[in-house]
Formats: structure tokens, sequence, C-alpha cells
């Protein structure tokens, strides 16, 4: 059979009535999921860069920006789990609407953006927890809380000797614990990322509530500041400019990362109560609640300290000791820590889910889809993608992972933008209890708006996503294609 063949919605209506996944999440339930993907280490550590180097004051519109983009995927997204509301996200839509070699080339990269997100995540976790350890006078040594790279790095600017061996325990500790919530079940793993949430709420709106009352109007000005040419080794210009219009744009796409997680509520549409109307409403809401936070708390640290004195790792618990209430370094640093666990339980949860989908159309093998007989979770793949991101985030740097996660996720959003427009062609006839409004045009912007987010990474990047991709290719081909359920009609 063709490679394009699509997935009849009859069949995922089929999966959802054979499901054993426990249904347990209500609105406010898959809300709470969202928002626990998206606000992590991105507003307490991506907005100090984007600010002091790109954007100035001028951080808020950036947010705005990342915000309007991300919400043209959301919308198209919020449509598509409405009419299939089946674990697989981004892919299971591809399947229904493009074909078999769309949609595996879209779950290949989802593999890629939960994976090295959870990754990147356990690396920042293990950054800020090593902190939180340092207020109490606990150090760990260099050599066993980074990877090699790192240490040796870090080493060389201590003038001390690099170790012959590094380990970053703490990101290796925390997938484990994270792992063990997972396996135990959707219902403990939704209550541990609750109170993770209103914790990292309170925290946030600490952040905005106090930090008002040391607003200075000065330090906005002015809003947006001058151009500056990016000059390369040479001193010539590179075409490149920090702040200016050009600075919020190229702000834009690095407070990107702060957004990604919203999609992970499709993920969950398998475990929700009533998933047709609330997989909808919580993927727009948790993504609205989180941008108007980010906007607030970018004013706030801006109007605090004047933007090029802000500090780049760790703006801010900077802002609040620049203006003397050190006490409050010890909440955000805690904030921030507690934050990055529920991103990570979140993305592993994600990335399970996106397993199992494939595996119940035959595209992976059947390890990926047996549940646990007590638990109803997908143990075996839960372990397995546990181990891997134990293993890489104890021995890889976090620059290494991060743009990759972003590349598989700007993928995932153009495709899903695309394959909302081509459902909307070929079935109009579908009820549709959530439509995207203005579907042509939200969807054309939301390809054009993640296409040029994608033409900001870097070379290296792009060619380890190829290489990703043909790898993808070669699976599909070996194994996906043959076993696909869609080639033996007959089986159930």
């Amino acid at each position: 059979m063709s490679v394009w063949r699509v997935k009849p919605v009859s069949a995922f209506e089929a999966d959802m009535k054979k499901s054993d996944l426990k249904r347990v999440l209500t609105k406010w339930g898959l809300t709470s999921l969202g928002i626990g993907a998206i606000i992590g280490g991105g507003i307490f550590t991506l907005t100090g860069i984007a600010a002091h180097d790109y954007a100035g004051p001028a951080l808020a519109l950036s947010f705005v920006i990342a915000g309007i983009g991300c919400l043209f995927a959301s919308l198209c997204y919020a449509e598509f789990a409405s009419v299939l509301p089946v674990e697989g996200s981004a892919y299971a839509y591809a399947y229904g609407t493009v074909g078999e070699l769309f949609a595996w080339f879209i779950g290949w990269n989802l593999i890629l953006e939960y994976m090295m997100g959870a990754t990147t995540v356990a690396v920042a976790w293990s950054g800020y927890f090593v902190k939180l350890l340092h207020i109490f006078h606990i150090d760990f040594p260099i050599w066993l809380c980074n990877d090699l790279a790192t240490a040796t790095e870090k080493c060389a600017e201590m003038g001390i000797a690099a170790p012959s061996f590094a380990f970053n325990l703490p990101a290796f500790l925390i997938t484990w614990v994270v792992t063990a919530i997972l396996v135990k079940g959707i219902k403990e793993a939704a209550s541990t990322n609750n109170i993770i949430v209103v914790v990292k709420i309170a925290v946030v709106l600490f952040v905005i509530v106090v930090g008002a009352f040391y607003i200075n109007p000065e330090n906005w000005k002015p809003f947006i500041p001058a151009e500056v040419p990016v000059l390369d080794d040479l001193g010539n210009p590179t075409g490149k400019v920090n702040f200016g219009f050009g600075g919020v744009l190229t702000a834009a796409t690095i407070v990107f990362f702060a957004y990604i997680g919203f999609d992970a509520v499709s993920t969950q549409a398998g475990e929700a109560i009533n998933p047709k109307k609330d997989v909808p409403f919580a993927i727009v809401a948790s993504l609205v609640i989180c941008t108007i936070l980010y906007i607030l708390v970018s004013l706030v640290l801006t109007g605090m300290v004047k933007y090029d004195q802000l500090d780049k790792a760790a703006p801010v618990a900077s802002a609040f000791s620049g203006i003397g209430i050190n006490w409050a370094v010890f909440i955000i640093t805690l904030a921030a820590t507690a934050g990055l666990t529920s991103v990570m339980l979140v993305m592993m949860l994600g990335q399970t889910r996106i397993f199992l989908g494939m595996a119940k159309d035959g595209l992976l093998p059947p390890f990926f889809k047996t549940l646990h007989q007590s638990f109803k979770t997908p143990h075996k793949s839960t372990l397995l993608v546990g181990l891997i991101i134990s293993i890489v985030a104890a021995l890889t740097p976090i620059d290494k992972v991060s743009e990759m996660c972003s590349m598989g996720t700007l993928l995932a959003f153009a495709m899903v933008c695309v394959a909302v427009m081509i459902l909307r062609f070929k079935k109009p006839e579908l009820e549709r209890p959530y439509k995207t409004p203005a579907v042509y045009l939200i969807g054309t912007l939301g390809v054009l708006f993640n296409l040029f987010l994608m033409t900001q990474v870097r070379a290296a990047t792009w060619v380890f996503f190829l290489i990703w991709g043909s790898l993808g290719i070669i699976v599909y081909f070996v194994y996906s294609k043959r076993n696909s359920n869609l080639q033996k009609p007959t089986q159930e």
C-alpha cells in the first residue's frame, strides 16, 4: 500500500473505545498539566539573556510575539483534539489527514522534542538544585553535578585542574524520581503536578506583586533600545542586530522555548474524562494564562532593574537581590527547581503516550504499548525513556540538546497547522466540537511563524536534525511500513 495511506477516523474512534487507560483528568486537571509543562526554567532563565542582549524592556513585546505565534498552532491543535481525542498528538492528527509517512516523520520528531526537552530540563534542574543546596552551604563537587565538557570549562574558569571523569548525578536521580511517579499512574502524576503548579504560580505572582512596588519607570526608557550591529570576530557587520525591532524578534525566538509544552496536553486525551471539549479548552487556556504571566514578569523585571544590569543566568533572583531583597532568592530558586520538575514530568508523560499511539498503529514494536496490569500505564516504555534520558542528561551539555528540542517542536507545530487545513478541506462534514476560527488564515500564519523560527537555528543543529530525520525514514521503511496495521486491514 501507499506510504500516504490515511488512518480512518472510525479507526481512531475504535481505539478510544478499546483503550485501557484510566480517564481521570478534568478540564482543569488538563489545564494544570499544560501550565506545568509551560512554566519552568524558561521564565527564570531565558528572560535574562533575551532582555540583556536583544530586547531590553521590549522583552514584553517578544513574549507577545512568541505567544501569538504559539497561539496559531494551539488553535489548530485544539480543533484536532476535538476531532481526534486520542493519545499521539500531532502524530495522530497527521495520520488521520495527510498520510502514514508524513505522520511517522512527525512522530519521529515528537520523540526528539520530548526526549531532548526532558533531557534539557533534567540538566537545568540539576543546576538549580545545586544552587538551592548552596544556599544551605552544601556544595556538590564539580565533577558530580556536571557533564565532562561543562566540568572542564568550569574548572578552567576557576583555574583548577579538570577532572578526567564527570557525571551529573542530580540530573540522573531526578529522572528516575519522575520515572517512578509516571510508572505508578496518571492520577499520581497529575496530583504531583498540581502541587508543583500551585507553588510555581504562587511564586510567579509573588514576583509580579512584590516586584511591582519596586518598579522605576525610568528603567523602561527607552522601551526599545537603539539597534546595535552584531560584529564577527574580525569586527565586520554580520547583518544581524541587537536591540531595535530586529532584536525584539530575535528575543522572541529565544523565549519561544519558554512556551514549549502546551502541546503535551493533547497527548493526554486518552486519559481525559471529556476529551472532545476539555482538551481544546486546556490547550488554549494554559497558553493564554502563561502568556499573561510571562508579559507581567518581564515588565516587572525590566522595571525593577535596568535591562543591561540583569544577570543573564538568574535574572529573577538577581533583580530581587539588586534591590536588597535577598531572602526572595531562596523562594525563587526553590520555585525554579519545582517548576522544572513538573516540566520534566509532563514531557516524559507525553513521550510515552506518543510511543503508545505509534505502537497501537503497528509502527513501533508491541513493547511500547504494553500496559502495567495494576497501574494501567505503559510502564516498559516509561522505564526505557527514563533510562535514556537519565544517561544522556548525566553526560551531555545542556546547549547540545535544547536546540534539538526546539527543532522537533517547531516542525510539529508547522505540520499541525498544515494538517488541520487539509482535514477541513477534505472532510468538512466531520463533527468538530471546536473549530479553529479563520482556519486558513490562522493555519498559514502558524506555518510561516514556525518555519521562520526554524531558520534562526544554528547550522550544526540543522545537520544533526537532518541526520535524525534520515534515520527515521530508514526505520520506517525497514520496520514500520511492513508492520503497520493499515498493511493488514483485517487485523483488529
